[in-house]
């Protein structure tokens, strides 16, 4: 389920790890409301907050380590692919399905999975490759990252508000940024992620909707299997609320060929 945890990923994942506590700690040495709650005896906050930072390290390792829905070999795929009673239980329409066999990998890939040249790998339903997270986002682990993009965004902007109350004032500038040097670093790159985290919970909640990914939003002109749907047409859209329900609700692989050919879809 976890890949290895050594590898060129991990400067990465050392360097997320490094710099989230330095900026927590940076937070509780200077006179923010952190420190203030922490000094004045009130820990609700503060071991919150610090509870909140750990989960969201977790979710980042888990989302990092964990297998994306690699596709292994052809045995593996078995289950998914269409033997001839399912085909025969498919009714006619303009669709046409063809299987495909990665050049790379030499096994046959499902619908919606793609090579990845960085983890040399096929993934299921794929999404991108994160560099930040040095590892592919797809069937397995879409949710969690989506959850942890969140978790994260709710650390950031808390942080950026605690990073705000610590701000001294001074007659100066220099005097000014002497004593909050430090903290201003902080809150600058704490701002810079918020806006990055906001702008990637957003899209990825909105293609989630969809029943879309990023790879089939930028390339679907490229993608045999809806080059010839409509601008606006996306086979695999059930409605926004199933589409929300099933992605986190529901476990387990999905076969596509069943939803791409499902009755009540519109022909291409």
């Amino acid at each position: 389920m976890f890949k290895n945890v050594f590898g060129s990923g991990f400067l990465v994942r050392t360097a997320h790890v490094i710099l989230t506590w330095v900026i927590t700690l940076i937070l509780f040495l200077h006179d923010t409301d952190l420190r203030k709650k922490e000094e004045s005896g009130d820990l609700f906050q503060p071991v919150l907050f610090v509870l909140l930072v750990l989960v969201s390290v977790l979710l980042y390792f888990a989302v990092s380590l964990m297998d994306p829905g690699f596709v292994l070999s052809e045995d593996s795929d078995a289950k998914f692919s269409f033997n001839e009673e399912q085909h025969g239980m498919i009714i006619p329409s303009a669709k046409s399905l063809r299987q495909r066999r990665c050049i790379h990998c030499m096994v046959q890939q499902p619908m919606r999975a793609k090579h990845c040249q960085t983890c040399q790998h096929c993934v299921r339903r794929y999404d991108h490759h994160c560099p930040w997270i040095e590892n592919c986002v797809g069937e397995r682990n879409h949710r969690w990252f989506v959850l942890y993009l969140a978790v994260q965004l709710l650390v950031l902007v808390w942080g950026l508000h605690m990073a705000w109350s610590g701000f001294t004032y001074a007659p100066g500038w220099e005097q000014w940024l002497r004593g909050n040097c430090f903290l201003l670093v902080a809150s600058s790159v704490v701002a810079v992620f918020s806006v990055v985290v906001v702008l990637l919970l957003g899209s990825h909640l909105y293609l989630v909707s969809l029943n879309a990914t990023t790879w089939e939003f930028m390339s679907r002109h490229r993608i045999s299997y809806l080059k010839h749907c409509g601008t606006d047409e996306n086979p695999f859209d059930r409605g926004t609320l199933r589409n929300l329900w099933s992605f986190f609700c529901v476990w387990g692989p999905v076969v596509w060929e069943q939803a791409y050919f499902a009755e009540g879809s519109d022909p291409v």
